[in-house]
């Protein structure tokens, strides 16, 4: 099999690659070796683009970011009232909560992996989001800042929840459970 050069495999088709891989099973499981056979190139085509595996996490973190994060703001901010902003969110969320593999160890080995910094910069954005609406709703800041950590916990932790018991929690429906948690995030 012959193998392409450097410059035919582009920084962006490794991130593409990484990002899949993290997706599908953490970012433990992006190794560069494993990613250039995937890619039908070679080591030094990564070497080319990125400084060390490092580099490539960072771009992968970026592109979490955005997918899971700013793309989610960008959508509930299409939307009208707080509460409809709100609602818009959650149902983004439960929309890609089976894209969203990679989270599942992501907090748990995000030191490990050097991510620590963009885990915590990424969670604190989505709860000042919430907290945000929470604050438009009529909420005191105190009380929308705890609510929206909690909403937080709940998506996340249904993820770590389905991981460790498999089919019992994989059958339950995304969008009812983003329906009880946005009623319970928004009771008083």
């Amino acid at each position: 099999m012959e193998m392409a050069t450097p410059e035919a495999k582009g920084a962006a088709q490794w991130v593409d690659a990484a990002y899949g891989q993290f997706a599908a099973a953490g970012l433990s499981s992006v190794r560069v070796e494993a990613l250039a056979r995937q890619l039908g190139t070679t080591k030094g085509s990564f070497y080319w683009h990125f400084t060390d595996r490092a580099a490539l996490i960072d771009a992968v973190m970026v592109r979490w970011e955005e997918l899971e994060t700013a793309q989610a703001i960008e959508i509930a901010e299409a939307a009208g009232s707080p509460e409809e902003r709100l609602r818009s969110l959650f149902h983004a969320v439960a929309a890609r909560s089976s894209m969203r593999q990679g989270e599942v160890t992501l907090y748990v080995d995000a030191d490990s992996e050097g991510v620590g910094a963009a885990v915590a910069r990424v969670s604190q954005r989505r709860v000042d989001y919430i907290t945000t609406i929470l604050l438009d709703m009529g909420f005191d800041r105190p009380e929308a800042a705890r609510r929206a950590t909690i909403t937080l916990a709940t998506v996340l932790g249904l993820l770590q929840l389905r991981a460790a018991t498999g089919d019992e929690f994989a059958a339950l429906d995304d969008t009812a459970l983003m329906r009880t948690a946005f009623d319970m995030a928004i009771t008083r």
